[in-house]
């Protein structure tokens, strides 16, 4: 893809999430676009999702997030500049979420910076531990630098979470790696280590190690950004010589005596903990690991592992929760290739064949989204696979070096204990998930609806207005797409009692169980698509009531849904009603009757027939 490519889907990501006058901060990972906005309702998620390299929108975690896939990371340079930042927009005081969702967001806007560092190093230790095993001497100087070059990242881990920390908490990054390197300062290190008491202004320092640690520095940070808070009150004319040193000489001794125990205790009691459950029964543990990890990965919540992960590393020297969801990689990877296999259509091939291949080596999102998820079973057959090899890699113990994305080049972490029950538990993964996708998980079924939903254009129609209220020009309405009259000619509406009655006699072909949308085919032919307000989808199905059901017959002035006019105002969305005739092309000419007052009884719409004879849903 080029350069220009990449500047077109940033411009028209960034123009739908509401220009970056609503983006508070943003960054990303190995595949997502984070934004943190100001608005939410501001960006338009179904615009989006139709951006031709954009594969789908995930909310959570406080976060709008826009899976790009592989190519994230040009899309992310050609916004930024736009943005006026090159490393992260700052952030305001605007809404918070939840408790949780702020949690999250902390975790992963701490942890996604330096997941590159970790994946490199963590990369590096399995390919030694590989040369090992073939012969390769641990005294040699080779071994040593190697050794150096894969253990650099875990060993001085508190400094690159000193920064990412300090970038979250909005403090000045230099300070913050003074303090993470007085943890590390080699005497004070070799003191503690012989088990020397030391003390601080006659105040015990309880003896702690923090090289590989994850909690004390985060905190220290945390504590940092505070205290530099408080010395902005300081005078101006001085401010900018006390503050280092006031930051300093509070925070250092207090991460000594207070915040770094309590951390190590803390992450030692978590990483203990979870290695009681493991330990209770390994293949039940790896069985639920294995098969909700995908599951995470939708809602963000996986981010929450992060630090398990790491500290388990840290203080054991391996993970083997990576272990247990590894193979879940390499079943969402067979689901989609089974997709390829089975699909006779070239555009599903495609989309399957791409995702397949970038899922296994280690993204799996483009597999979620753009494949399994949106034919579902495919999914469902992966998490169940992938729940049936967690189970064998958690019971033969299967562990990882390092925390990192888990794919083909991949595999050399993994050498160990339980690595040749992890290589049988990948295959059955992948190909598992490939048989059973391709015997029972996937059909071209958006096909065979094309074939079964062919309707003859008969006669020219006449529409009924579907509501009692006021009606408008399409063109007028707040939403591109719309307006464009690319989805086709109609009328817009505004309705006075919330009801929506059907403009035609025919059946039902969508209707979507949020009940914010409902397609019809009539008898003569017109395919007609109510929309009823902008944006709605959001609101799941809040506000609306519908009475109808996909395949169901209607007569025109059917009663088919009924919606909360004030509740979805109150709640900030636009309550238009539009009525679209989708297979315009289909017909020479489709003409708006009247605009002003209707019921109804009054037709709006009337359609003169050409000799095109098939007709075709449109999606919402």
């Amino acid at each position: 893809m080029a350069k220009n490519d990449y500047k077109a889907i940033a411009d028209a990501v960034l123009k739908n999430v509401g220009g970056k006058e609503n983006v508070n901060s943003l960054v990303h990972c190995a595949t997502r676009l984070r934004f943190k906005l100001k608005d939410e309702n501001k960006a338009d998620q179904a615009t989006i999702e139709k951006i031709n390299g954009v594969v789908s929108v995930v909310k959570s975690g406080g976060q709008f997030q826009v899976v790009i896939g592989n190519t994230v990371a040009d899309v992310y340079d050609q916004i930024m500049p736009q943005l006026g930042a090159t490393t992260e927009t700052v952030e305001d005081d605007g809404p918070k979420g939840s408790l949780f969702n702020r949690a999250i967001d902390l975790i992963s806007g701490i942890f996604t910076p330096i997941l590159p560092a970790l994946i490199g190093g963590g990369m590096l230790k399995g390919l030694l531990m590989l040369a090992v095993q073939l012969g390769l001497s641990q005294k040699s100087g080779t071994y040593i630098i190697a050794n150096g070059m894969g253990d650099a990242v875990f060993y001085f881990l508190p400094f690159l979470l000193a920064i990412a920390a300090a970038r979250k908490f909005k403090v000045n990054e230099y300070i913050a790696l003074v303090v993470a390197g007085a943890l590390l300062y080699p005497n004070i290190v070799a003191i503690l280590g012989k088990g020397t008491n030391l003390d601080f202004l006659g105040i015990p320092v309880i003896s702690a190690t923090y090289s590989s640690s994850v909690l004390p520095i985060i905190l220290a940070v945390y504590l940092l950004s505070k205290v530099d808070h408080f010395c902005k009150r300081i005078n101006p004319n001085v401010r900018n010589i006390l503050t280092p040193v006031i930051d300093l000489a509070i925070t250092i001794p207090i991460t000594y005596i207070i915040v770094g125990p309590a951390m190590t205790y803390l992450g030692d009691a978590v990483a203990k903990g979870y290695l009681a459950i493991y330990s209770f029964n390994p293949m039940i543990t790896g069985f639920v690991f294995g098969g909700l990890w995908e599951v995470l990965i939708i809602f963000g919540i996986h981010w929450g592992m992060v630090p398990i992960i790491t500290q388990n590393i840290a203080q054991f020297g391996h993970d083997t929760i990576t272990g247990m969801i590894g193979p879940a990689n390499f079943a969402q990877a067979g689901s989609a290739f089974g997709v390829f296999l089975k699909s006779k259509r070239a555009d599903v091939k495609q989309n399957a064949l791409s995702a397949a291949i970038t899922a296994f080596f280690s993204i799996t999102e483009p597999a979620i989204y753009g494949v399994n998820l949106k034919y579902k079973k495919p999914f469902y057959i992966a998490c169940g696979v992938g729940a049936i090899t967690g189970a064998i890699t958690g019971a033969a113990g299967t562990s990882a070096l390092a925390a990192i994305p888990v794919g083909i080049l991949s595999i050399p972490v993994f050498v160990g204990k339980g690595f040749t029950a992890f290589l049988i538990a990948i295959a059955i993964a992948f190909f598992g998930s490939a048989i059973l996708t391709f015997m029972f998980g996937y059909q071209d079924i958006a096909e065979a609806e094309d074939s079964q939903d062919k309707v003859l254009v008969q006669n020219n129609e006449q529409l009924s207005s579907p509501v009692n209220g006021t009606s408008f020009e399409l063109t007028t309405v707040k939403d591109e797409v719309f307006a464009s009259l690319s989805l086709g000619e109609g009328v817009a509406f505004d309705s006075n009692d919330g009801k929506v009655y059907s403009p035609v006699s025919g059946i039902v072909r969508v209707a979507y169980p949020t009940g914010h949308a409902v397609g019809i085919a009539s008898d003569d032919g017109v395919e007609v698509l109510l929309h009823l307000g902008i944006n709605t989808v959001e609101l799941n199905g809040k506000y609306f009531t519908s009475h109808v059901t996909q395949g169901m017959r209607v007569k025109q002035g059917d009663l088919l849904v009924e919606f909360d006019k004030p509740g979805i105002i109150e709640a900030g969305y636009d309550t238009t009603v539009m009525l679209i005739v989708t297979n315009t092309d289909s017909y020479e000419s489709v003409l708006p009757e009247t605009y002003g007052i209707v019921t109804r009884q009054d037709n709006v719409l009337e359609t003169k027939k050409t000799d095109q004879a098939v007709l075709k849903a449109q999606p919402v």
